[in-house]
């Protein structure tokens, strides 16, 4: 039960509405008196801990933050603050007497954004309000989802991070929009190695936090590249990690609303996950060589998972050297049972080089950098460079 209700939409547009979740009067009173000003109002206070059943009603009433009290019963108010980071993207702040840092630990896990003390310290709150504005969402019309490119290979070592990351910082500068490289080839990922960055978060960060995922939690674990290309990388040290169904579907929903590009590289392992991520894509690349056990895995993802997805899927046959094949162009389309849409030549020295300086090839002048770029182009509708196509005899077939 609350002890008031005021409805959030009649405050002032830069006010943030707040619900405080107290059973201690005292305390919760307190913290009313500290709130209430000119950045924020409470608009409603609950003398209990509401069920946890009632967490989706609470969640709709669309007030800007929740304060839950801890120190009434510590583990009923931390299933709360958890329960409200799972349904909703409501800024959840908690408040306590005590300074424990393991329970700071826990309430962080749990999904709380601030951590409040008591006497509470009124340029703290200050900060807090403000970073819960930063937060508040918009009222403007979102967006259409931006579009999913999905790099998977049919054997590890076909190129697959390489193709993914060079494509995606050629997708960023073609299209002049906003592009995300997202590395789900865990836990061995290395699209920033070949980028040349470091990145402080990554994609396990993302993958832990699920529940509190949203627009500016995302944007904290990514970094940027030179060139714009926003990234959010798989982890310098080795750390298995299950990926869930719904742990991807939320990721990938999080990072569409944001950026008009999202460049996957899948790597080469089919995971529990691997068909949700294919039946989101747009586009999906199969990376592939030329020799009997990439071409046989290649059919058998086909058949596999391809097959009903043949009109988004894009055969790229990597590494390819037209002059030394023992199978002819006849029985490679043959075994992938589709026609590959693009050939990139061998250039071994171009790649050593790339991978010793940390530049990727996309961003010099060569004939596989060519191929992507006309990738990229093709990828957001643009037409692809007929010249260089014509120079170089190679690129989309047909």
């Amino acid at each position: 039960m609350s002890t008031f209700t005021q409805d959030p939409d009649t405050l002032g547009a830069n006010v943030l509405s707040v619900a405080l979740i107290g059973p201690e009067e005292a305390r919760r009173r307190e913290i009313a008196l500290a709130v209430n000003g000119p950045q924020a109002s409470v608009v409603r206070e609950f003398r209990n801990y509401p069920e946890l059943d009632d967490v989706p009603q609470i969640i709709e009433e669309g007030y800007n933050i929740i304060i839950i009290d801890l120190d009434s019963n510590q583990e009923q108010a931390l299933d709360l603050v958890e329960h409200i980071g799972a349904h909703g993207s409501v800024t959840v702040m908690v408040y306590s007497a005590s300074t424990d840092p393991e329970l700071l630990v826990r309430c962080m896990r749990a999904g709380a954004r601030e951590f409040l003390t008591q006497p509470f310290s009124q340029n703290a709150l200050a900060e807090a309000l403000v970073r819960a504005s930063v937060r508040r969402p918009t009222s403007r019309v979102k967006k259409t989802a931006g579009r999913l490119l999905v790099f998977t290979g049919a054997k590890g070592g076909s190129g697959v991070t390489t193709i993914a990351s060079n494509f995606a910082i050629a997708l960023a500068q073609e299209s002049g929009q906003s592009t995300l490289l997202l590395d789900l080839d865990l836990p061995l990922g290395a699209a920033a190695l070949d980028l040349g960055i470091t990145a402080p978060f990554s994609t396990v960060d993302a993958i832990h936090n699920i529940n509190r995922l949203d627009s500016n939690f995302l944007g904290r674990l990514l970094i940027k590249h030179s060139t714009g290309l926003q990234v959010l990388s798989a982890p310098d040290k080795y750390s298995p990690v299950t990926i869930s169904v719904e742990t991807v579907e939320k990721l990938l929903t999080v990072a569409r609303q944001d950026f008009d590009y999202v460049v996957v590289d899948a790597g080469s392992s089919a995971g529990a996950a691997y068909t949700t991520l294919l039946d989101a894509a747009s586009t999906i690349y199969l990376v592939t060589q030329v020799s009997i056990s990439e071409l046989r895995n290649s059919n058998r993802l086909i058949t596999e998972f391809f097959a009903c997805r043949s009109t988004k899927v894009q055969i790229i046959l990597n590494r390819f050297t037209p002059r030394s094949l023992v199978i002819d162009e006849e029985s490679i389309t043959k075994a992938l049972t589709l026609p590959p849409a693009w050939k990139i030549p061998s250039d071994y020295p171009v790649v050593r080089q790339a991978q010793n300086s940390a530049t990727p090839f996309v961003m010099g002048d060569s004939a596989i950098a060519d191929i992507i770029r006309q990738m990229a182009r093709v990828a957001c509708g643009l037409p692809a460079n007929s010249e260089k196509k014509k120079r170089f005899g190679l690129g989309l077939f047909g």
